[in-house]
């Protein structure tokens, strides 16, 4: 294991970084380490962290998920409104409707494993998009009119609402019907995660208050306390759904809220513990990435993948309609909520396993889309950003 992990770390490091001098994102070189030591190419990578490599992704984007509750204003949040919302599950919604309607023409899928395909590829990556657009939040871009704290929270309530939809079109395909209910879930879950995060946030604020302890220590407490919300998620489905990312990011936003400075002394800290979580994050959806299945992708996959993505785009845009946003920030937008990776690596292979007839296909498009869509949307969101969108007020003086 203590092998495995050296060279994820240091081949890690070093493909990033030179992948960032050459002005390309390093989570592209990090992505490649993690298919090049992964089971499906040198098999170097330990069976021990493989077994273990899903709640590892799970604790990188718990690390980037707390730092960004922290980052968001709820001033910010009320100035989007509407958008922000409707971001949440309008281009989501045109996805799976296109790849529904156009994986039957396109692939030997029926319309019930097209529906199927489209939720497994509708999801964003909040691992890709959060840390741009944190970076952005810091830089000023985009902060005029709050879009970078718009596509955060967008992207962030997406996945919830595709990975329902994937819920109940696998019960479909196995004989369960689909139900009305079912779409229930969403908010529920998303009212009971800002519930639970906020009520443990402010529950965090006093205790921080009235105890004295260091900030790495308060830092061990805010995680402990994130793994708990994720787990109580796990805990209560059978019963109650929940979303446990917004949690961790409402539980965040309480401490920006309620206690400001510490939740900026705190940021930095995450913002350094976030070196190594990217590295194991990324690696490790690279090793999830079964590259034999690439072979059977065809131009016909190619054209379904940027079919979708066009269709997202159409979402994108009429979730901003009669928002102040110019043609430019409207255009940024669409490039944000390109980069596929973190679902469709944990949810791409489940339809395989549980037998569905298509599940080889849905497999290679799935690979197909991270290889695709998130090296295209790191770049275009890295390259395009100081061109679409207002610069900081300092800059804009000069």
């Amino acid at each position: 294991m203590l092998f495995s992990l050296s060279l994820i770390l240091l081949l890690g490091l070093s493909l990033g970084g030179i992948l960032n001098r050459l002005r390309v994102p390093g989570l592209l070189g990090m992505i490649f380490t993690g298919i090049l030591l992964g089971p499906y190419a040198l098999d170097l990578i330990s069976p021990d962290i493989l077994n273990i490599s899903g709640d590892l992704r799970e604790i990188a984007l718990i690390i980037i998920l707390t730092r960004a509750g922290m980052s968001i204003d709820l001033k910010d949040l009320k100035r989007v409104g509407r958008p922000a919302l409707l971001m949440c599950f309008v281009p989501a919604t045109f996805e799976i409707l296109a790849v529904t309607l156009l994986a039957p023409l396109l692939l030997p899928v029926t319309r019930l494993e097209a529906a199927i395909l489209g939720s497994v590829l509708a999801a964003v990556s909040p691992a890709v998009i959060v840390p741009r657009m944190l970076h952005l939040m810091e830089t000023g871009y985009g902060k005029d009119k709050s879009i970078p704290q718009l596509v955060m929270a967008g992207a962030s309530v997406d996945d919830i609402y595709v990975i329902v939809l994937f819920t109940a079109f696998m019960g479909m395909h196995q004989g369960a019907g689909f139900s009305t209910s079912t779409l229930v879930q969403v908010p529920v879950a998303i009212l009971v995660g800002l519930g639970s995060g906020i009520l443990a946030g402010l529950i965090l604020v006093r205790i921080f208050r009235r105890l004295h302890m260091r900030d790495t220590i308060k830092v061990l407490v805010l995680l402990s306390t994130s793994f708990l919300l994720v787990t109580l998620e796990t805990f209560l489905e059978p019963t109650v759904p929940m979303s446990g990312l917004l949690a961790v990011m409402a539980l965040g936003g309480t401490i920006l809220e309620a206690y400001g400075v510490l939740a900026k002394r705190l940021m930095g800290k995450f913002g350094k513990i976030w070196v190594g979580a990217e590295i194991l994050l990324f690696v490790l959806v690279g090793a999830a990435v079964d590259i034999r299945y690439l072979a059977g992708a065809g131009f016909l996959s190619v054209l379904l993948v940027f079919s979708a993505l066009l269709l997202r785009v159409a979402g994108v845009c009429a979730s901003l309609l009669g928002t102040r946003l110019n043609f430019r920030e409207r255009l940024f937008c669409s490039i944000a909520y390109v980069p596929k990776a973190t679902v469709q690596a944990a949810i791409g292979a489940l339809p395989l396993a549980a037998g569905v007839a298509a599940g080889n296909t849905i497999l290679t498009v799935a690979v197909l889309a991270i290889l695709v869509t998130a090296p295209l949307g790191a770049i275009g969101i890295d390259r395009s950003y100081r061109r679409l969108l207002s610069p900081p007020l300092e800059e804009a003086r000069r």
